[in-house]
């Protein structure tokens, strides 16, 4: 929980990992590409505040304890949601699998909600995996990565009727949140693998799924915007447009923000912090702090009020994934509103 002037905010990172990026995991004969993967990522911390940056060894792979400094005793996180992404086209073990999330779980599950993955091009083998994942972690959302290589393949559509059928188990299993790369590309994947136009039709007939898209898919904030705003269950996950543009692109840090609360609503934004490519400590006070700038060029875009920054930092998210929120933390529902 983070305090501020007498407001307290319930944390929800809806956008966390606990990866291996560690040279032992880099798979023989794909090294280029792992090691390729976790460089870009380590370009992207560099976004942040530089008293927050840490040397490269320590990137690859964080400790357990790590986890808990940052996260929870520093990092103001009330809850976190793991989100799993495989890349074992690159590394041995996975680069940030289900199993090692959860190995987690049993010293944080109170703080901890474990998140899946699917990919539509393993097939059955691929829904029975889902199958054994949700009955085993009770599963409430997955992670899908659009643009990851697998076997040849570089990339697939939530929108294709392979796609379908993981939406349609996703239904049956009751997992209802689905969290979805649309946002800056990594290298090597392909950024048009990314692109947020399957979200659109997959939204439509899958209304009773949520559809996250992680990073807002910027640099397609106008396309991401004018499909969302049309979408009732489409949301904007705000892991990156806070780490990798409040401290590092001001200005384009106001215009994302400014087009987010126009189109799509401050009921449908999640932050997410994104660890370990950065920490959150100083994304949430820096955001608890933000306010839109007071030039020409923002005159059109909405103020961040205190209730529009707890939505955001955390209680959409805890609406999302059923979390429990303190009485002290929740904001009086106004007069006349619906339960």
């Amino acid at each position: 929980m983070y305090e501020k002037d007498g407001e307290k905010y319930f944390i929800v990172d809806s956008h966390s990992h606990f990866w291996d990026a560690s040279r032992e995991n880099w798979k023989p004969g794909r090294e280029e590409f792992a090691k390729g993967w976790i460089d870009c990522f380590y370009g992207y911390h560099q976004l942040g505040p530089p008293e927050t940056h840490w040397d490269y060894e320590k990137y690859l792979k964080v400790t357990p304890e790590d986890f808990e400094r940052d996260m929870f005793t520093e990092g103001h996180v009330d809850v976190a949601v793991f989100q799993s992404t495989y890349l074992k086209d690159w590394y041995t073990n996975g680069f940030n699998t289900i199993d090692q999330n959860a190995a987690l779980l049993e010293k944080w599950g109170d703080k901890l909600i474990v998140n899946g993955r699917f990919d539509p091009r393993e097939g059955d083998a691929g829904l029975k995996q889902l199958e054994e994942d949700a009955k085993k972690f009770n599963l409430k959302g997955v992670k899908v990565y659009t643009a990851e290589w697998h076997e040849g393949s570089r990339g697939w559509s939530l929108d294709s009727k392979e796609a379908y059928k993981f939406l349609e188990k996703c239904q049956e299993l009751g997992i209802k949140n689905i969290h979805a790369h649309k946002g800056p590309t990594i290298w090597p994947l392909d950024k048009d693998a990314f692109d947020v136009k399957d979200i659109d039709k997959a939204a439509t007939d899958h209304q009773d799924l949520n559809f996250i898209v992680e990073h807002a898919a910027i640099p397609r904030i106008e396309d991401f915007c004018f499909m969302a705003v049309q979408e009732p269950n489409v949301y904007a996950g705000l892991s990156v447009v806070i780490g990798g543009l409040m401290h590092a692109r001001p200005k384009f840090f106001a215009k994302v923000i400014g087009e987010l609360m126009f189109w799509v609503g401050e009921d449908k934004m999640t932050y997410g912090g994104d660890y370990n490519i950065w920490v959150p400590k100083w994304q949430v006070e820096g955001f608890v702090d933000w306010q839109m700038p007071d030039d020409d060029a923002f005159t059109d875009y909405a103020k961040l009020t205190t209730a529009t920054k707890k939505k955001i930092l955390g209680l959409n998210a805890a609406r999302l994934y059923d979390i429990p929120v303190p009485t002290e933390c929740q904001l009086d529902a106004p007069a006349g509103a619906m339960a």
